[in-house]
């Protein structure tokens, strides 16, 4: 759609977000004070280079705004919600790049949760962030059970939540480039080509970070994999409480249809190796 009403004075200036909290970049003209709102679809038109598409959903109107400002001033995208309701209407109609999710939302004490498994059912490889006050060790396994790459406090820095929001997006990219196929050992097989993976036959439901620490652990058995390994395998920032509460994760995944599942072995205080001859 051509924009003949833009002067070529106007250049963008992703500092603020819209008033709404909608999908709109602060246009900026150079010659004198002024500035309009304008769409995505505008700013693609415009041949602007805009970096990728993250929602927010936060009931608190000053968190989001601050979170969608320190975002926007990267060149992301930002969209903001208040309610599960607003981003479900919202995904229906397309999914952003990386979603970041508070758990309590107004009345809606465990909406964050419910909306992470509504986006895991129609997307197994959107990189997911819960980023919440709850930070107690069962909200985070709750965040990771029904589908979150990583979990958040909300007194993480800036400048970790920028590298955590960098890494799962680089992810997410590298993810489509092309790379082996298959992956088998044992009784275990990934497919890389679909990002599956199957213990004697049977699907098992990892999210795209469990799946590439499984298959950081698998590749080279027998060999020690650090957390830091695990999680550069993996492309997220993480602690280590957060990657032990992953590989607990796993571990319960493959017993749900191998009771006897014990193949990733624990080296008490360095990290975990996969064994074939479990």
């Amino acid at each position: 759609m051509p924009l003949p009403w833009i002067p070529e004075s106007f250049s963008l200036c992703p500092l603020r977000a819209a008033p709404s909290g909608g999908p709109f970049f602060w246009v900026r003209r150079a010659v004198e004070p002024a500035q309009i709102w304008l769409p995505w679809w505008a700013i693609e038109d415009l041949g602007w280079d805009v970096k990728s598409r993250i929602v927010i959903v936060e009931d608190e109107p000053a968190i989001a705004a601050n979170y969608a400002a320190m975002l926007g001033r990267q060149g992301y995208r930002v969209q903001t919600f208040a309610s599960r309701q607003e981003a479900q209407q919202a995904f229906q109609i397309g999914l952003p790049d990386l979603a970041i999710l508070d758990i309590g939302l107004g009345d809606d004490l465990e909406g964050g949760f419910e909306l992470c498994r509504d986006l895991r059912s129609r997307s197994a490889q959107l990189p997911i962030i819960i980023l919440s006050a709850r930070d107690s060790d069962y909200d985070v396994v709750s965040g990771l059970r029904v589908g979150a790459d990583d979990y958040v406090s909300k007194d993480v820095s800036q400048q970790q939540l920028l590298a955590r929001v960098s890494a799962l997006l680089r992810r997410s990219q590298q993810d489509n480039q092309p790379q082996e196929e298959r992956l088998e050992r044992g009784d275990l097989l990934l497919d890389l080509d679909r990002m599956s993976a199957s213990w004697r036959g049977q699907a098992l439901d990892l999210t795209l970070t469990e799946f590439w620490m499984v298959h950081a652990l698998a590749r080279h058995p027998g060999h020690l994999r650090s957390r830091q390994q695990l999680m550069d395998a993996a492309k997220v920032v993480l602690d280590e409480g957060t990657i032990t509460s992953h590989i607990k994760r796993i571990r319960q995944k493959f017993q749900q249809v191998d009771t006897g599942f014990d193949a990733i072995k624990t080296a008490y205080g360095m990290g975990y190796r996969w064994s074939d001859t479990a």
